[in-house]
């Protein structure tokens, strides 16, 4: 019965997400594995004696005139034994002219559907809030745009859900974090000046082998997809070493080359860097993208023992 609930589950949330998808434009993330709770609203721990908090950096495209740049936070824990919630904010800026902060409280609900595997369901709720500024922006042409006269400052709701099915070696996620499409630009006096934010599907995978009793395999998948953009894959495969330092390599098809490594610098506290050097025709532009990732474990700060170190 449970696996025919599983089944019907996922196919009428595919389906309901096919009807609404509709240029890619949420920030990117090359240590997506440990950035699950901004990605999926239904990702789970399933380890009610810790809170997980998370801060990720990221600088897109560095040296390039109006790189985008990325903050990520978000704090996560379990409230009953079968229902796990979260913050997460993200705040996106392109140079000095637009910034995006979003909000998002998660819930998520977890069901056992076999003797070590569960599935999660979650939503989530919030509000993004939009701003240009346009003030000692440089036109190409003698005259300025009128579409840019003026700053622009608004705030939308949005939800999201998704799916995750995980046990403690393995998991598989897809989400909408975003399912509201929202104009951010509108036809003002017979001006078109459209922008719209669409709606993004996440699929992620993951699986941890043991090679011995050090070292740990993971890899890792994640594919996004967008209207009016092609299909982004990424792969990942990291090895983690006595639970104390991991580190891997990925490939974002058609786009870049990946290279990450995190450490354990007391129990509790992990701090990661990836580094993305691009392949595409933007790699004659810039030096790269640079991540820095920091995560909190709080329940085993203290206690000199962690008896589920922290997968992804």
């Amino acid at each position: 019965m449970i696996n025919k609930i599983t089944t019907y589950c996922f196919t009428i949330v595919f389906l309901i997400l096919g009807l609404v998808s509709h240029a890619q434009q949420d920030p990117q993330y090359t240590q997506y594995m440990y950035n699950m709770s901004v990605i999926n609203p239904a990702y789970a721990t399933d380890d009610n004696s810790m809170m997980n908090i998370g801060l990720l950096y990221r600088t897109q495209w560095a040296n390039s005139i109006g790189s985008p740049t990325t903050g990520t936070y978000f704090i996560h824990s379990a409230i009953t034994d079968r229902m796990e919630g979260g913050i997460s904010i993200v705040h996106d800026k392109i140079g000095d002219v637009v910034k995006q902060t979003s909000a998002f409280a998660d819930i998520a609900y977890v069901l056992p559907v076999g003797d070590n595997t569960k599935l999660s369901f979650g939503i989530k709720a919030g509000a993004t809030f939009y701003s240009t500024n346009f003030d000692g922006f440089v036109y190409s042409d003698p005259l300025p745009d009128p579409a840019f006269e003026e700053n622009i400052s608004r705030t939308f709701p949005n939800v999201g859900a998704g799916l995750f099915f995980f046990s403690e070696y393995f998991y598989l996620g897809f989400s909408a974090p975003n399912l509201l499409e929202t104009k951010h630009l509108e036809e003002d006096s017979g001006i078109v000046s459209q922008g719209s934010e669409n709606i993004h599907f996440f699929l992620t995978g993951g699986y941890v082998l043991d090679l011995s009793d050090r070292f740990k395999l993971k890899p890792a998948f994640m594919a996004k997809r967008v209207n009016g953009a092609p299909l982004s894959v990424d792969l990942t495969a990291n090895v983690r070493y006595n639970d104390l330092v991991e580190f891997g390599l990925g490939y974002r098809f058609d786009d870049s080359y990946t290279g990450m490594v995190n450490f354990s610098v007391i129990e509790g506290i992990r701090i990661g860097y990836a580094y993305d050097h691009t392949i595409s025709n933007l790699g004659r532009f810039n030096s790269g993208s640079h991540e820095i990732m920091l995560l909190f474990n709080i329940g085993t700060l203290g206690k000199g023992f962690d008896k589920s170190p922290r997968f992804f």
